[in-house]
């Protein structure tokens, strides 16, 4: 992988800028091709109408809750794995790898099955008006099918990418991603399955995707998962949620935000359900690639902080939130200017086009905070500082977006709609920046203490 040097010794004694980029870009890839196939659904069934358009964007909130279970096991196992592995604690970290892989898959079981029988409850739940609720249920009694196959996804991606082998979790991810991109137009289109076809394709990809995940466990420094490492106890699973529940509330909380402004949107009717949702899913791909960013940071930041280097760790710090800045303040800068074009590609209807655009536009002004926000967020998550990783995570699109949501519209009517999001990213910038200096100087109290005990 780094030629003839090992995880351990790259990550800990390697340039700090070379091992984050190098750790980065197959997880960029892996996000931005994961971003794009969220996309292809809404591209695609965009072509059919608007109610099958808001329809994907309902039962997408629904996905949220799906993979905040794959990212609460694959972070809170994977995070564990990377301190341990730092530590020289290889033991530890293969009974974690099995135990996080098993629970994730019986968790996505338990999803499908609960899914499927109060289908018709949850798709109003989630926000579905008379108009769209038939094709939320087509959608969503195929989409559950995928459940356990995306919950370990993400589960042995996360795991996989934190034991510093992110090359390898990218195959699996990519294909999967790739294979829907090619069965949604088949499927919708030539086949004339409509938004059926287009969770078909979805259901595919993800089994695909899992079955080479698996596969590559078996490969290069990866641990391998075995039933006989699986070892649930209430020490394994403390330690799950301590690295896990940040991710739990971040996806968790985006699933309540999507459902409350489905709800809010609701209001203004099936055409603003249709351009908030295509106005997330650009904001998710433009995102994808400072998350992504992070997530190279992650595994430095796990065995840095295990093996004591806070030095090394605050240098990395700094590289991925001054990288991932300067990369969202030109993102935004483009985007502000092709926004009503942008939104024209997913669904060509001018009531669409005229919402999306100025709630797109709303969201640009606050892009350029949100590399701060994450990276402190992650940083707080792998390095074991879970209440202050909890509320980081619960702040965008939970603490302060969810009361926001149903303020905002009483007071400004759909513009308060369109503006909540950007409302939310300056509120949660703030709470970020007292937060992650304490942590810092924390840092600082911990080397002196290892430095005495040596």
């Amino acid at each position: 992988m780094h030629g003839h040097t090992d995880n351990y010794t790259f990550l800990t004694q390697g340039p700090v800028h070379r091992v984050i980029i190098t750790m980065a870009i197959p997880t960029i890839i892996s996000m931005l091709v994961t971003g794009l196939y969220n996309l292809a659904d809404t591209f695609f069934v965009g072509k059919i109408d608007t109610q099958a358009t808001a329809a994907v964007g309902i039962v997408f909130s629904m996905m949220f809750f799906v993979q905040a279970m794959g990212f609460f096991f694959g972070h809170g196992s994977g995070n564990y794995i990377s301190r341990e592995l730092g530590a020289r604690r290889h033991g530890n970290a293969v009974k974690m790898a099995s135990t996080g892989f098993f629970s994730s898959f019986f968790f996505g079981l338990a999803i499908l099955v609960l899914g499927e029988i109060f289908l018709t409850p949850l798709s109003v739940m989630l926000g579905s008006t008379p108009t769209i609720l038939p094709y939320t249920e087509d959608y969503m009694r195929i989409i559950l099918l995928g459940a356990p196959f995306l919950t370990s996804s993400l589960t042995l991606n996360n795991q996989m990418r934190l034991q510093g082998n992110a090359n390898l979790a990218m195959y699996g991810i990519v294909t999967g991603a790739v294979l829907n991109v090619l069965l949604d137009q088949f499927l919708i289109f030539t086949c004339r399955m409509g938004v059926s076809g287009a969770a078909w394709a979805t259901v595919i990809g993800q089994a695909v995707s899992f079955a080479i995940l698996f596969l590559m466990t078996r490969r290069g420094e990866n641990i391998a998962i075995h039933f006989r490492n699986f070892s649930p106890s209430r020490q394994a699973y403390k330690e799950i949620f301590y690295g896990g529940s940040p991710s739990l509330m971040r996806q968790g909380l985006a699933c309540v935000a999507t459902m409350s402004l489905n709800v809010a949107a609701g209001v203004y009717g099936d055409s603003a359900i249709a351009a908030m949702s295509i106005v997330g899913r650009i904001a998710m791909l433009s995102f994808a690639a400072v998350i992504g960013l992070g997530q190279g940071f992650q595994p430095v930041c796990g065995f840095c902080y295990g093996a004591g280097l806070y030095d090394r760790l605050k240098e990395a710090y700094k590289f991925t939130v001054a990288i991932g800045t300067a990369f969202l303040i030109i993102l935004a800068v483009v985007g502000w200017i092709i926004s009503g074009s942008l939104i024209g590609v997913f669904r060509d209807d001018p009531e669409v086009i005229a919402i999306g655009s100025v709630a797109l536009r709303w969201q640009l002004c606050t892009f350029p905070l949100n590399a701060f926000i994450l990276a402190s967020n992650m940083l707080a998550q792998t390095c074991r500082k879970p209440w202050r990783a909890n509320t980081l995570a619960a702040a965008r699109q939970g603490l302060f977006f969810i009361p926001l949501i149903f303020l905002l519209p009483s007071c400004y009517g759909l513009t308060g709609v369109e503006m909540c999001q950007a409302v939310s990213d300056v509120c949660s910038f703030a709470l970020t920046l007292p937060i992650i200096i304490y942590t810092f100087r924390e840092f600082t109290r911990e080397a002196a203490e290892r430095k005495e005990a040596a």
